[in-house]
């Protein structure tokens, strides 16, 4: 399990922006806060991999700010011996991805979604983080719309949330 410190040096070995580290630390922020809310409902998380994680996620924007950035980030995290966390960089994309939009996208064709419960919640804080400042769902998804993100992803995106929500708030 890394540290906070070394998923930011992570960051800047990899030449990430300044204004994408930014991000991550916003995004982390979100999403540490979001786990903790889970956690004291009593569901299992990891807090720390969810903040090293979301510190990492956007690692792939140091190659490429396209779509493609998720499995980039996968890549160089493989590279470095970090599966957890490149299945956390390749799942994060709005939603996930399902195969087909993988394929559309030029991806390799494969199951681009969030799969455990910290994958989720970093997905869903990176949806309520725009830049460095948050931002209500309802905007994320007017962004999605403009961008002519297809139906079915915006739909995962606000289920996703609902998901999300649900373990925050259950008793």
């Amino acid at each position: 399990m890394l540290t906070r410190e070394e998923a930011l040096k992570i960051l800047e070995e990899e030449n990430t922006p300044p204004n994408v580290i930014e991000h991550c630390e916003a995004v982390a922020r979100k999403a540490v806060k979001i786990a903790e809310r889970i956690k004291a409902q009593g569901h299992e998380v990891n807090v720390q991999l969810v903040e090293t994680g979301a510190l990492l996620h956007d690692v792939g924007r140091a190659q490429s700010h396209g779509l493609d950035h998720g499995y980039m980030g996968g890549v160089i995290l493989r590279g470095r011996g970090l599966k957890d966390y490149a299945h956390i960089a390749e799942r994060h994309i709005a939603a996930g991805l399902s195969k087909q939009e993988a394929k559309r996208a030029g991806l390799p064709p494969k199951e681009y979604l969030p799969q455990t419960l910290e994958e989720k919640i970093i997905a869903n804080a990176d949806n309520l983080i725009a830049g460095t400042h948050p931002v209500p769902l309802k905007a994320t998804i007017q962004k999605l719309r403009d961008e002519r993100v297809p139906e079915e992803s915006i739909s995962r995106v606000s289920e996703l949330y609902a998901e999300i929500e649900a373990l925050a708030s259950s008793t």
